[in-house]
C-alpha cells in the first residue's frame, strides 16, 4: 500500500505541517486561490510545461479511502497529496508478453500493452485534484478553476453523498452562447447561482449522466470509454468508498504508452505517414479569423462541437489557434459582457508565453507526430501544407484511436472471418 502525505489548510490558520492521514482535506477558498497548481509527474524529476496547455491534475490516494468531508462553510475542495520517491514504473512490460520469434510487431501490441495495465498504474504520486460542492457559486467556481490552472472539477452532491458531475469549461461556454445580450437573464445575475441551480435550470438540455471509471478498470477500457462517449475527462473512482483519485485525460493516457514505446516492438504502421493511415479530420474543418468576435467563436465551439478553432490570416496561413481553454480566462478576468471583442484582442493575455501553434505535415510518420505532440503537451496538431496554410486537424482522439482501438476493431474482425 503507497503512503502519501495531505496537507490541510484553514480560513484563519496558515497551512500545518504535513501529516499522514485517512480522511481527505478541505481547503478554504481563501487558501485554495492562493494555491498554485501542482505539476503532474510521469517520470522522475521535474519538467517544464507549457503555459498555453496547463497541466492535467489529479490526486494519488492509498486505498481504502473514505469519502471526502465537505462542511456547509467551504463548498470548494482541493485534495494535494505528495511522496518522497517515485519510480520509473519498474516491471510495467512485464505484463505485455511479447513474441520475440514474430516476423514483424503485431499491429495491437499497444492495445494489448492498455488491455495489460489498470487505470491506478497511471494516477500519480504527487497532483492534486479539485472538487466542488453543487452549493458553490458559479463564480466562484469558475475562478477557482482558473486559480488552480485546472480545466474541469468533479461535482460533490452533499445531499446524495455522491460525485453527480463533471463541471468543465464547455459548461460556460454553453452559458454565453446561450444567453449573451438574451432579454430573458443577465449574464451577471447567472454567476450569482449556486452550481445546482446552474446545471439543473440552465444546462438542462445539456446535462449528461457522470461517466467514470474504476481503478481496477484497464486503461484500454478508460481509452474506449473516452473516446465513445466523445468526453475529454474522465474521473477514477473507486467503486467501494466512492472517492475520486484523478482525472485521466486522452494526454496523460498517450504520455504513459509513449514513455514504453521504445521498450517496445515498433508496429509498420508507426513508420506510414498521415497522409497514407488517413488520420484526423481534413474536410469542413472549422476556423476563424483575427478579427472574428468571441461570441462567434464561442458560437462555433457549440454548433461544431469541436475543442479548438485555428486562428487564419486572409493568406489562408494558420497564425494562432483558439481553444476553449482560453475562454475560462473570460471569465477570471469577467471580460464576458463584451463578447464582441476580436480574438486577437482576447488573446493578448497570453501573448508573453504562447509558443505558437504547433503543427504538422501530412508526409510525416505516425511516430514523429506521436512524439511531437507528447512532447508540446498539446492536445492537438494542425496540419499544414508547404505554405502553412490548414489542410486539417490530428488531435490526441485521433491518435489513440488508431493506436489503441482501431487494432482492437481489426481483431473482432478477424475473429469472426475464421
Amino acid at each position: 500500500m503507497k503512503q502519501v502525505t495531505l496537507e490541510t489548510s484553514g480560513l484563519s490558520t496558515n497551512p500545518s505541517t504535513p501529516t499522514q492521514a485517512s480522511s481527505q482535506p478541505v481547503f478554504s477558498q481563501e487558501a485554495q486561490q492562493q494555491s498554485g497548481p501542482s505539476p503532474e509527474c510521469l517520470e522522475p524529476g521535474s519538467r517544464s510545461h507549457s503555459m498555453s496547455t496547463p497541466p492535467d491534475t489529479g490526486q494519488r490516494l492509498s486505498l481504502p479511502y473514505t469519502k471526502p468531508p465537505i462542511p456547509s462553510t467551504s463548498p470548494l475542495l482541493s485534495f494535494s497529496t505528495s511522496q518522497h520517491v517515485y519510480g520509473l514504473f519498474e516491471g510495467m512490460l512485464e505484463k505485455l508478453e511479447l513474441d520475440d520469434d514474430a516476423a514483424e510487431p503485431e499491429s495491437d501490441i499497444y492495445m494489448r500493452f492498455m488491455k495489460s495495465h489498470k487505470c491506478y498504474d497511471i494516477v500519480p504520486t504527487s497532483s492534486k485534484l479539485v472538487v466542488f460542492d453543487t452549493a458553490l457559486q458559479v463564480k466562484k467556481a469558475f475562478f477557482a478553476l482558473v486559480a488552480n490552472g485546472v480545466r474541469a472539477a468533479p461535482l460533490w452532491d452533499s445531499e446524495k453523498q455522491s460525485f453527480v458531475g463533471m463541471l468543465t469549461i464547455t459548461d460556460f461556454i454553453i452559458i454565453l452562447h446561450r444567453y449573451y445580450k438574451s432579454p430573458m437573464v443577465q449574464i451577471y445575475e447567472l454567476e450569482e447561482h449556486k452550481l445546482e441551480t446552474w446545471r439543473e435550470v440552465y444546462l438542462q438540455a445539456t446535462f449528461k449522466p457522470l461517466v467514470n471509471i474504476s481503478p481496477d478498470a484497464s486503461l484500454f477500457d478508460a481509452v474506449y470509454t473516452l473516446i465513445k462517449n466523445k468526453i475529454h475527462r474522465l474521473p477514477v473512482i473507486d467503486p467501494v468508498t466512492g472517492n475520486a483519485l484523478y482525472i485521466l485525460t486522452h494526454k496523460r493516457i498517450l504520455k504513459f504508452l509513449q514513455l514504453f514505446m521504445c521498450e517496445m516492438p515498433k508496429p509498420a504502421f508507426m513508420k506510414q505517414t498521415l497522409g497514407e493511415l488517413g488520420i484526423g479530420t481534413y474536410h469542413e474543418i472549422a476556423f476563424i479569423h483575427p478579427d472574428t468576435p468571441i461570441i462567434k467563436a464561442l458560437n462555433i465551439f457549440v454548433e461544431r462541437r469541436v475543442s479548438a478553432l485555428p486562428v487564419v490570416d486572409d493568406s489562408g496561413k494558420v497564425v494562432d489557434i483558439y481553444s476553449k481553454f482560453d475562454v475560462i480566462n473570460l471569465a477570471a478576468e469577467k471580460t464576458y459582457n463584451n463578447l464582441d471583442i476580436t480574438v486577437t484582442k482576447a488573446l493578448k493575455h497570453r501573448s508573453q508565453y504562447f509558443e505558437g501553434v504547433v503543427k504538422c505535415h501530412k508526409m510525416e510518420t505516425m511516430e514523429t507526430i506521436v512524439d511531437r505532440i507528447v512532447k508540446a503537451e498539446v492536445h492537438r496538431l494542425v496540419v499544414v501544407d508547404e505554405r502553412s496554410s490548414i489542410e486539417g486537424i490530428v488531435s490526441l482522439s485521433d491518435i489513440l484511436q488508431a493506436l489503441v482501438l482501431s487494432p482492437a476493431d481489426a481483431c473482432k474482425e478477424e475473429n469472426l472471418t475464421e
